[in-house]
């Protein structure tokens, strides 16, 4: 078998299973990340474990998502972090060191690894060779603790790259035609991996912004060789020696192929309120924009920033425009302060914000009521920016740039200004806030009030029973079920305060609906659970007492955290089904621990239309026990009993 280079990485790092498609497989995890936002819960999971200190290569927890100060809240996260991982052996990225997946990539990247991230845009390390992976919390803590990450064997897209990109045409839009292609579901159950004639004119920075909005696509992970450039990259970093070349073998087996054009690409932009919803920005037309956001961990590195800095030197940000510029690290940051670029930013009229995810996340500069933003991030849902009412359409930095001058969306290729950046031949490094792990467990860990402990699920009783508390739409997103903006994000060590937010976005009535009827199921259409990684779109359902989601089909990464729960994620097996339920509807599941221990059919009975549907449960062997234990803890305390 000719093998791929994502076949032969996981095929290195093999536990356990059965490496065909539809099988199960575990892998050991090299390396972690965690950020903020998902990291309290990850480390009071930790904690619960029992396990004194990581048994991981390297495990690094970043603090770039909550750094907006208005109350204690989040500084007592932050301290919480930095002494719950001085203790355990994990190293600690202050705030301003920058985004996690930047950092991860200039500072610990290594290809051949693998690299388990509780934030889904982890698989931004594919752009160095990696196979790095989102997941919840909870998984990312078994890793840390020495266990296997197991997910369903994927199967294979090779991207085939060739030709070249036209000046102020970047990776940015080769990533959007991939999304045009494959849409947001495209990717479910693949590794997608680049090859191509083109790749020798491809930076690493470059492959990471394709690889980092791969998560958009509901991919596992996506994957670039490491070759010369890969090389050239991290020589800059003073870290040549974690350099090795990996490739997929001549002529290697794909399940599916494509192949783009790089020449005959155009500058793109994804409009509202979807990352696949991809037009050119010709076809779009000159639309009034109020605000531009450049940054996010799709395009803030140091390349990404300096072409943006020539565009703006010597001009004036247009009168009805923000502009507000992120730089990814404190790395990048440095570079552009030291070199005048910065100064060209802030004469323009740029605002320049602390190098964290900011508003890519909803924290912080959301726009004005009905506002056009045009963003470099990965994600336009709807409400994510943090008005409701806004636009926001997702364009490359250098149609970004152009467009702040303009006030227009602009095609960039009307701007006069010399974008050839070169890589660095030696990047700036320092790493002095970046802090190691304390030799020894003797670490006293600080909890500030706003730590509440996680609800953990019981035992899957005989039967489950409940009323359909909610019935949604395709492409219901984690950001919809638990949102994230600045006024939540500090909430994320206290679930029993989030709950009251529980899928509002939806019905502002969920919440209090599920108290009053103590729990009962949700019931949504294709790709449920889209978006980030954030294991509180578990979480808080399960305080809410949800048993199970009835849907046509899941993402990947909340299926599994569902899962992790203890909450049946049940498929229809007659999508038609769907159409028949409504709000309100009382269900019931007779005989539950026989009919998930078969691993058949799950009879589903709606008492309130004398209708019984059948439900398919997805799941290995492995996880049907989980489900019966009442979640991964359960399960793993179960285990551990055993032995």
């Amino acid at each position: 078998m000719k093998k791929s280079l994502a076949y032969k990485i996981l095929e290195a790092h093999l536990v356990s299973g059965d490496m065909r498609p539809g099988g199960e497989i575990a892998i050991r995890i090299d390396r972690t990340l965690t950020q903020d936002s998902t990291g309290t819960m990850a480390y009071l999971q930790y904690e619960a474990m029992g396990v004194p200190r990581v048994k991981t290569e390297k495990s690094v927890a970043y603090i770039d998502h909550n750094t907006i100060q208005s109350g204690f809240e989040n500084a007592d996260d932050h301290k919480y972090i930095q002494t719950v991982t001085a203790k355990h052996g994990i190293y600690f990225s202050k705030p301003g060191t920058g985004i996690c997946h930047q950092v991860q990539l200039e500072r610990f990247g290594v290809p051949g690894k693998t690299l388990l991230g509780s934030d889904s845009h982890t698989p931004t390390g594919g752009g160095i060779g990696m196979i790095a992976i989102g997941a919840g919390g909870l998984d990312v803590a078994v890793a840390m603790g020495g266990g296997p990450y197991y997910l369903p064997m994927p199967r294979f897209v090779n991207i085939e790259l060739v030709g070249r990109l036209r000046p102020f045409v970047s990776a940015k839009d080769i990533i959007l035609e991939v999304l045009r292609r494959l849409t947001v579901k495209g990717g479910i159950g693949r590794i997608i991996e680049y090859s191509g004639e083109a790749l020798s004119s491809l930076t690493v920075p470059e492959r990471a912004t394709i690889t980092n909005m791969g998560a958009e696509l509901g991919a596992t992970t996506s994957i670039f060789p490491s070759d010369e450039m890969t090389r050239a990259f991290l020589r800059a970093q003073g870290r040549e020696e974690d350099w090795q070349e990996l490739k997929a073998d001549p002529d290697a087996e794909y399940d599916e192929h494509y192949t783009i054009d790089l020449s005959e690409l155009v500058p793109l932009v994804a409009c509202p309120h979807s990352p696949d919803n991809v037009r050119t920005v010709e076809e779009v037309g000159p639309i009034r924009v109020d605000q531009v956001a450049i940054g996010s961990c799709t395009n803030s590195s140091y390349t990404d920033m300096m072409k943006v800095a020539r565009i703006l030197k010597g001009h004036t940000v247009a009168d009805g425009v923000s502009l507000v510029i992120a730089p990814g690290s404190k790395q990048v940051l440095s570079m552009l302060a030291a070199n005048g670029a910065l100064a060209d930013m802030v004469n323009a009229g740029a605002r320049i914000l602390e190098s964290a995810c900011g508003p890519c996340i909803g924290m912080g500069q959301a726009p004005r009521t009905n506002a056009v933003s045009v963003r470099t991030f990965n994600r336009n849902f709807y409400g994510r920016s943090g008005t409701a009412s806004a636009s926001v359409y997702l364009a490359s930095p250098e149609t970004a740039a152009v467009t702040a001058l303009t006030g227009l969306l602009t095609d960039p290729r009307i701007s006069t200004a010399n974008i050839d950046v070169a890589m660095p031949e030696r990047f700036f490094v320092n790493d002095n806030t970046i802090l190691p792990p304390a030799p020894d467990t003797d670490v006293e860990v600080v909890r500030g009030p706003n730590i509440k402990p996680f609800p953990i699920n019981t035992a899957l009783p005989e039967t489950v029973r409940g009323t359909v508390l909610l019935k949604m739409e395709d492409n219901i997103t984690t950001d919809h079920i638990m949102p994230s903006n600045a006024k939540l994000l500090p909430y994320r060590s206290n679930i029993p305060y989030l709950s009251d937010y529980c899928l509002t976005p939806v019905d502002p009535g969920l919440p209090a609906r599920a108290k009053e009827r103590h729990g009962g199921f949700l019931v949504a259409g294709e790709n449920y659970g889209q978006g980030s990684s954030r294991e509180h779109a578990a979480l808080v359902p399960l305080y809410l007492g949800v048993k199970g989601v009835l849907a046509k089909s899941f993402a990947r990464i909340h299926m599994a955290n569902l899962i992790n729960s203890g909450i049946l994620p049940l498929t229809f097996a007659d999508p038609a089904d769907y159409d028949r339920l409504d709000r309100d509807d009382e269900l019931v599941i007779e005989d539950a621990r026989r009919q998930v221990e078969a691993r058949g059919p799950i009879r589903v009975t709606n008492t309130t239309k004398n209708e019984t549907y059948e439900l398919k449960l997805n799941v290995s062997p492995r996880l049907t026990a989980v489900l019966l234990d009442g979640g991964l803890l359960n399960h793993t305390a179960a285990a551990e009993r055993k032995d």
